[in-house]
């Protein structure tokens, strides 16, 4: 038997048409085409029925020389000696004449007597029935081409029409370093790419690990926060194999159609199994492989959760799937289903996590090769002015720092068109032509003044790098910190960082005697660090070394009403005390405030060697300081520095996500906004 082909049910639609039309083509005839019987007459009778008042309509063809005479209801029964069930409702006489000019003659006699009163028409009945002959098949034929369209739609790209629905839609590398991406091309990542450096090496050496008795972890989850490499790891591992490569994102098994994922996902392993050993990468998996409802009433029938259920039985059901690893990356590991996550499934997570400073080194490198860059530019400067930038963002630089050289009409991209390009992509787009009354700067100045003043003094605040009350996209001033990379946060430094966040709050009440709405985005930054070291990091005075958080109970508060009180208050406390530290230390370093904002106020933009030359050099050594060479001696090139913004985000503990280590804080750059 030959193989079934969609062109075979094309062909079926289009005979049935055909037939349907020329069947009731000749149903018509037959009927008249106009709801009633035809029947022959001669001339002689069709004058004898017009005189008798017979003839309702008639219609004339002057090209066959014939006539239609449509007949009166009342006198259906006496021409055609049948009854009206019979006949129809438009019966008519075909009469063939002579001369159309005594046929004219004749009709105007009958109508003169009165005799005829109805209609004479002139018709070319043959043009006018190829016409809609013409006309049907044109409409037969548009409806099997949108017929075709939605089969092929529904069908997806893979071809074969609508019973292709349940196909995988899989983008097949037959081989892996098709797509001309190894380990060369990931940068940093040292430890995940040692990770799958041993899938790699059996994919090449199986027989090493089998003669020892081993088998290969059947699942790979890569999971790290979105643009440090994920994708570009797995391309990377199957580069390095030589083997084929499978890979689709998670939404691409999610289908309006019941059944449609599930038979995607059997597909998929049928064909991996066909060109084992491969690799199956999914994309996105939280998009097929979120946690199951464990409410019976709430989507137990779910075709995600079916579709989740077929990739469960494929990945380690009752048959194997020999030499075929699965590879799946993910931001939301905390959403996958548990049966997902076991072992003989993904028995291994690889964390691919941000970029430490030498990491990004390594990536900034990658990403300069295509850009014309000139001698000016330090890629360890650029390395320590991103920290907490993904692979993403790293590349986003390079590409911003280009737009900017080439806005300039320049040849290369020099140093300047980095830390410019930095300051764009984390304050935003500088907005000078914004209007601002005299006392609204002043107000910005003192505000931004204050931050600087109490960071300055703070030991374990962040090295201040600029401040700047020049409105920068939703801010109207910012100061720009560079963050020390640390692995664990003390509470002493936390509490630092809070007094430096009501620094501005601080410098308002008791410079201008009034306060207002530009400290939001600093006491929502501080509420938050303090609800994080009370209910989670167990950092309070009344609730020491307990913690709260609870990640299968996130909706439901795992602590009473009562707790909830305790809580408040210590917060309160907490922001408050640090709040009449900073007032304490602004009244402390009055007269170096007001230096510093009247500065600020007559030039905009003010670096660290310029709070240097008023407060004197701090009199600590931050980490960051020891990583740059610099000590309490040695003048800061805090010039260098000024493409940081606002880094002092640092105890952001309010995001409940499944993180334990509350004290890795220090790679999420946000603006402070005045």
């Amino acid at each position: 038997m030959p193989k079934f082909n969609m062109t075979w049910v094309y062909v079926t639609i289009l005979i049935a048409l055909a037939l349907l039309y020329f069947t009731n083509n000749g149903e018509d005839s037959q009927t008249g085409g106009n709801g009633g019987i035809a029947e022959k007459e001669t001339y002689s009778n069709f004058k004898e029925w017009v005189m008798k008042g017979a003839a309702d309509e008639v219609v004339v063809n002057n090209e066959e020389k014939e006539l239609r005479m449509y007949v009166k209801p009342d006198y259906i029964q006496e021409v055609f000696k049948k009854d009206v069930k019979q006949t129809g409702k438009n019966p008519y006489l075909e009469v063939e004449f002579g001369s159309e000019e005594k046929l004219e003659e004749f009709l105007e006699d009958a109508r003169d007597k009165g005799k005829f009163n109805g209609h004479l028409n002139y018709k070319n009945e043959k043009s006018g029935d190829t016409f809609n002959t013409f006309l049907n098949i044109f409409t037969i034929l548009f409806f099997v081409i949108i017929m075709v369209m939605f089969f092929r739609r529904m069908g997806g790209s893979g071809g074969g029409g609508v019973f292709s629905v349940g196909k995988s839609k899989a983008k097949m590398y037959e081989k892996g370093n098709d797509l001309g991406v190894t380990f060369k091309d990931v940068a940093g990542q040292a430890g995940a790419k040692e990770e799958v450096q041993e899938i790699v090496d059996f994919l090449k050496n199986p027989q090493k690990y089998t003669n020892l008795g081993a088998k290969i972890p059947k699942g790979a989850l890569l999971v790290g926060p979105p643009g440090t490499g994920k994708t570009l790891l797995a391309k990377a591992v199957a580069g390095e194999a030589g083997v084929p490569f499978f890979s689709m994102s998670g939404s691409d098994f999610v289908e309006m159609f019941v059944g449609v994922g599930a038979s995607r996902v059997r597909d998929l392993f049928r064909q991996a199994k066909e060109k084992s050993p491969c690799i199956i990468f999914i994309d996105e998996i939280d998009a097929v492989g979120r946690a199951r409802s464990k409410n019976p009433s709430m989507g137990g029938n779910d075709e995600r959760e079916n579709t989740l259920n077929a990739l469960l039985t494929e990945m380690d059901g009752f048959g194997t799937n020999s030499g075929v690893i699965i590879m799946a990356a993910t931001n939301r590991a905390d959403m996958l289903d548990s049966a997902l996550l076991r072992a003989g499934r993904f028995d291994r997570q690889i964390h691919v996590d941000l970029p430490d400073l030498n990491e990004r080194k390594e990536i900034f490198i990658v990403h300069l090769k295509p850009v014309k860059v000139d001698n000016s530019v330090d890629i360890d400067l650029l390395a320590r002015q991103t920290p907490g930038f993904s692979g993403a963002d790293i590349a986003n630089v390079c590409n911003e720092a280009a737009l900017i050289a080439a806005r300039r009409n320049s040849e290369t991209v020099c140093r300047q068109d980095f830390l410019d390009a930095v300051d764009r992509i984390i304050g935003g787009l500088e907005k000078k032509t914004k209007v601002m009354t005299a006392h609204e700067k002043r107000t910005i100045a003192i505000h931004e003044a204050g931050h600087a003043t109490i960071s300055w003094f703070c030991e374990h605040a962040n090295p201040l790098i600029k401040v700047s009350i020049v409105p920068r996209g939703k801010a109207l001033g910012a100061a720009w910190y560079l963050p020390e990379e640390r692995q664990i946060t003390t509470k002493e430094e936390m509490l630092d960082e809070m007094c430096s966040l009501m620094g501005g709050r601080a410098a308002e009440e008791l410079f201008t005697g009034h306060i207002s709405t530009g400290a939001i985005n600093d006491l929502e930054r501080a509420t938050k660090s303090a609800y994080g070291m009370i209910a989670y990091a167990g950092m309070g005075e009344k609730l020491p070394n307990i913690c709260y958080y609870n990640q299968e109970a996130q909706f439901q508060r795992p602590y009473s009403d009562t707790t909830a009180r305790v809580i408040d208050d210590e917060v309160l406390k907490m922001v408050n005390e640090q709040y009449d530290r900073a007032k304490s230390i602004l009244m402390e370093h009055k007269e170096g405030h007001n230096a510093l904002a009247e500065l600020l106020i007559s030039r905009e933009v003010i670096f660290a060697e310029d709070v240097e030359k008023i407060f004197g050099k701090r009199p600590w050594v931050s980490r960051s300081q020891e990583i740059m060479g610099l000590n309490p001696n040695e003048k800061q090139e805090a010039t260098d520095l000024s493409g940081q913004s606002d880094l002092s985000d640092n105890t952001d503990l309010s995001d409940n996500t499944d993180n334990t280590d509350l004290s890795d804080n220090s790679d999420n750059p946000k603006d402070e906004q005045a």
